[in-house]
């Protein structure tokens, strides 16, 4: 059975490539395609909704948000247990700071409802700021994010710290400080049409992602495989995976997605409060 899987090309997603290219789903009669998808959570959301992927591997703030608004796919798991390290940036040679207020500068997205616009929108309200639509310029990926602030069409971009690294020490962005994610970091989200039809798969596949990805976090090497795939140094590469949990439990917690969901209100980003029931498969057993 051929499944469609999608996730952003970062260093998260390792265990994906790893599990196809050892065969693992293949073993239990998966063909499992893989797509890199640059423009982040904003365009796995949409293939989702379209059917072009079965499953992805989505920011949870993005996920909840997209479900709360109609994408017709639930959260089966947790993928990465723990909390997204997220980097401010800005153009090479810009004069915003820590400090600039966030209400008169424009924010970089990969597209609309991607985790780049909803933490941004959730730093700025921690700053007691609400954000404009007028205030993000959408650039499709990390590429078109480098070139809209050094041009001056945005000033400051949110994304994954280590993802960015590489372009802060070639001098291309400039970092200015991090916000953390209160909660895990990515979920792994099916079309609810997938989880009706094919509910064994899903589980199976589950728990394939969960072997490898464990036995991943145990390899004495995994840090160097990791800048060796991503472009990272090897010191940067041991930051990040030390800082990085692969979740191992199938179960999912009320609380934490409640905490999800009044952040999102808070923020304007949703209006409506949902049960976390709504937002997961029932094979979860949320707690």
């Amino acid at each position: 059975m051929k499944i469609k899987i999608g996730g952003v090309p970062e260093h998260f997603n390792y265990p994906w490539k790893l599990a196809i290219e050892n065969g693992s789903f293949s073993n239990i009669g998966l063909d499992v395609e893989w797509s890199d998808c640059g423009g982040g959570t904003g365009e796995m959301n949409k293939k989702l909704r379209s059917g072009e992927l079965d499953i992805a591997v989505v920011l949870t703030e993005g996920i909840i948000t997209d479900i709360i608004n109609g994408n017709p796919s639930m959260i089966v798991q947790k993928y990465i247990k723990s909390p997204l390290i997220w980097g401010i940036h800005t153009g090479a040679n810009s004069k915003v700071n820590s400090e600039t207020s966030f209400a008169d500068i424009k924010f970089a997205i990969s597209r609309p409802g991607s985790g780049s616009q909803l933490m941004a929108s959730v730093e700025a309200k921690n700053r007691g700021i609400n954000l404009q639509p007028n205030q993000f310029v959408e650039v499709g990926h990390i590429d078109g994010a480098v070139e809209a602030l050094n041009s001056g069409k945005a000033d400051v971009l949110l994304w994954e710290k280590f993802t960015t690294k590489p372009l802060v020490d070639a001098r291309q962005l400039k970092h200015i400080g991090d916000t953390v994610t209160p909660w895990p970091c990515f979920m792994i989200a099916a079309r609810q049409e997938l989880l009706v039809k094919h509910p064994n798969m899903v589980w199976n596949l589950l728990w394939i992602i969960r072997k490898v990805s464990r036995h991943f976090m145990n390899e004495e090497n995994a840090a160097q495989t990791i800048a060796d795939n991503y472009g990272l140094s090897l010191h940067d590469a041991t930051m990040w995976f030390n800082k990085t949990e692969w979740e191992q439990d199938i179960f999912l917690s009320k609380k934490m997605l409640n905490n999800v969901v009044n952040t999102l209100i808070e923020t304007g980003i949703v209006a409506n409060k949902v049960s976390s029931e709504d937002l997961c498969w029932n094979r979860t057993m949320v707690y």
